[in-house]
C-alpha cells in the first residue's frame, strides 16, 4: 500500500493543454536498491524518510510504490540541440508531481531513468550509473557553491544493465527542481502555430515564477526581461567557479534560472577559455568562454517564440524583440564585471579594472595556471609564495592589483574575506568525480558517500582537504566527458 512520507503534492502543470505532456507510470524495477539518499535535504522540504525501511525507500524511489498524491506524466519539449530544431520530450523521465515544502516553496519531483515515453524517439528511457552520480555528485556540489541548481534526493539502482559503450549497472535519480519548463517548452508551443497554447503556457509560467509580471502592461516582455536578468545571474555564477556545463541546447535552459541536466559537465582545471569537455561537441559551441554568447543565443530563440504575444503586428513584435535581446550583453558584463571585483577583492568602480582582469586571465592562460587554485592562493594571502607566482610577469600584475586595493581605503582582511566567500576552496574536480564512477560501478560507494562531505563547505579553509586541490597529474587529466544517453 501507498504512504505519503510527507509528500504534500498540488500538481499544476496538468491544468495545462494536454499537448504538453503524457500522464503514464514508470516501468517496474525487479531488483531496486538503495545507492544514496539525501536524508538532509528530505528533512529540508518536509519529507519523512527516517521512519521506514531500506526496501520500503527503494521501492519508493524506483517508481513501485509511488506516494500518495502523485501523477506521474513526462513532459513535451523542443529545443536547438547544437544549433539545430526538434521536438523532444522527456525521453526518460517520469514527473511524479508537485511538492509543496512547510515553507510553501513549490518543486517538482522527477525521476530520471526511469523508462520509455512517448518521447524516448530511438532512447530506451534509461539511465547509466555512471551518470547518475555525476547529476547527484555535481548538482549538491553546485547548490554548496550557492549557484541556482537543480537538487538531487536519491539515487537507485534497478539491477538491469543498460547498454551505453558498455554494459552499465542500470540507475535511476531523484530530481528536485522549481520546474522544468525550458525555453524548450516555449519553442514546442510556438511549433504548433497555435497562440491559444502559448499564451497558456506564458500565463502559467508567470504565476508559477514570476507573478510580479501580471502588473506588467505587456506581460511576454516583462517575462523575457525577467529570464535574462535570472540568466545572466546564472551564467556569471558559472564563470566565477570554473563550470563548463557542456550542453547548453535551449531544451537544457530552465526559465526559473537553475542549472539542469548534468551531463558532460565538468570544471575547468588550468585557466583556457576555449576549455569544453563534451564528447558530442565536437567543435567547442558550448566552450568555456562561449557560455554567455550560447545564452543570449537560446534566449533569442525564447524571444522568437513570443512574438505572437509580444506585439499584435508582426514587424513591431520582431523590433522589439531585437531591442531586448540586444540588452543581455549590457546586463552581463556588468554582472560579471561585478563579480570578477568580488573575486579579487576590489571594491567600488576603478577605470583600470577591466585592463587588471584581461592581464590576470592573460598571464592564467600563459603559465597553465589552475583556475581554482590561482584565485583561493590570492584570497589566502596577499602576497602567495607557491613558485608559480615567483616568474616575473606575474610580479608586475601583482604589484598593479596592490595598487588596486589601496584605492578600496580598506583593510586586507575586509577584501580577502569578500574574495573567500566568491572563490571556492573546493571544486568537484573532474578525474576525482570519474574516480567515483569508476569505484561506484565496481559496488564501492565509499569514495562517492565521502567526496559528499568534502563538498559541504567549498569556501571553508581546510588544510586537511588540500588532496581534493590538487590539479589532475598528466595522466589524470579528462579530456572528453559523456552525456550518458
Amino acid at each position: 500500500m501507498a504512504a505519503t512520507y510527507n509528500f504534500n503534492f498540488d500538481t499544476t502543470y496538468t491544468s495545462l493543454p494536454k499537448q504538453f505532456f503524457t500522464r503514464l507510470q514508470p516501468d517496474h524495477v525487479e531488483y531496486p536498491r538503495i545507492v544514496n539518499i539525501n536524508y538532509k535535504l528530505a528533512e529540508e522540504i518536509g519529507v519523512n524518510l527516517n521512519s521506514t525501511t531500506q526496501k520500503d525507500l527503494s521501492n519508493l524511489f524506483s517508481g513501485n510504490d509511488l506516494p500518495d498524491g502523485s501523477t506521474p506524466l513526462s513532459q513535451a519539449y523542443a529545443g536547438h540541440q547544437f544549433g539545430y530544431f526538434t521536438m523532444l520530450g522527456d525521453g526518460r523521465a517520469h514527473l511524479l508531481g508537485e511538492h509543496i515544502t512547510p515553507n510553501g516553496i513549490r518543486l517538482d519531483v522527477q525521476f530520471k531513468g526511469s523508462g520509455k515515453t512517448p518521447y524516448s524517439r530511438s532512447g530506451d528511457g534509461k539511465a547509466a550509473l555512471g551518470p547518475m552520480i555525476r547529476e547527484y555528485l555535481i548538482s549538491e556540489a553546485m547548490h554548496n557553491l550557492g549557484i541556482p541548481t537543480t537538487r538531487s534526493l536519491a539515487i537507485i539502482t534497478t539491477g538491469q544493465e543498460v547498454r551505453r559503450e558498455a554494459l552499465l549497472p542500470g540507475a535511476i535519480l531523484t530530481r528536485l527542481a522549481s520546474s522544468h519548463i525550458r525555453v524548450g517548452t516555449f519553442e514546442f508551443a510556438a511549433n504548433h502555430e497555435n497562440k491559444d497554447l502559448l499564451e497558456a503556457l506564458l500565463d502559467y509560467t508567470i504565476k508559477r515564477h514570476y507573478p510580479e509580471v501580471l502588473d506588467y502592461p505587456n506581460k511576454a516582455i516583462g517575462l523575457i526581461e525577467n529570464i535574462m536578468e535570472k540568466q545572466a545571474d546564472l551564467i556569471v555564477h558559472w564563470m566565477r567557479v570554473g563550470f563548463i556545463h557542456g550542453v547548453m541546447n535551449t531544451d537544457n535552459m530552465t526559465l526559473s534560472g537553475e542549472t539542469i541536466d548534468y551531463g558532460p559537465c565538468a570544471f575547468m582545471d588550468n585557466y583556457d577559455p576555449n576549455t569544453f569537455f563534451s564528447s558530442i561537441d565536437r567543435g567547442g559551441r558550448y566552450s568555456f568562454m562561449n557560455q554567455p554568447l550560447i545564452a543570449q543565443w537560446n534566449l533569442a530563440r525564447l524571444i522568437e517564440a513570443l512574438i505572437p504575444l509580444i506585439d499584435n503586428n508582426f514587424d513591431n513584435a520582431v523590433n522589439l524583440g531585437e531591442k531586448l535581446i540586444d540588452q543581455f550583453p549590457v546586463i552581463y558584463q556588468q554582472k560579471w564585471l561585478s563579480m570578477m571585483r568580488s573575486k579579487l577583492g576590489l571594491y567600488g568602480d576603478q577605470p583600470e579594472d577591466q585592463m587588471l582582469i584581461k592581464d590576470l586571465f592573460e598571464w592564467m592562460h600563459n603559465n597553465d595556471a589552475d583556475f581554482t587554485n590561482t584565485f583561493r592562493d590570492l584570497s589566502e594571502s596577499i602576497k602567495p609564495t607557491e613558485k608559480i607566482y615567483q616568474v616575473s610577469s606575474f610580479q608586475t600584475w601583482h604589484n598593479q592589483w596592490k595598487q588596486r586595493l589601496q584605492k578600496n581605503n580598506k583593510p586586507w582582511d575586509t577584501s580577502a574575506s569578500m574574495m573567500r566567500n566568491s572563490n571556492p576552496f573546493i571544486i568537484p574536480r573532474n578525474h576525482q568525480v570519474e574516480r567515483i564512477i569508476n569505484a561506484a560501478a565496481n559496488g564501492d560507494l565509499e569514495y562517492f558517500r565521502d567526496f559528499l562531505d568534502v563538498l559541504q563547505n567549498p569556501y571553508k579553509t581546510d588544510n586537511k582537504l588540500e588532496s581534493y586541490r590538487t590539479p589532475p597529474g598528466p595522466r589524470e587529466r579528462i579530456y572528453q566527458t559523456f552525456c550518458g544517453t
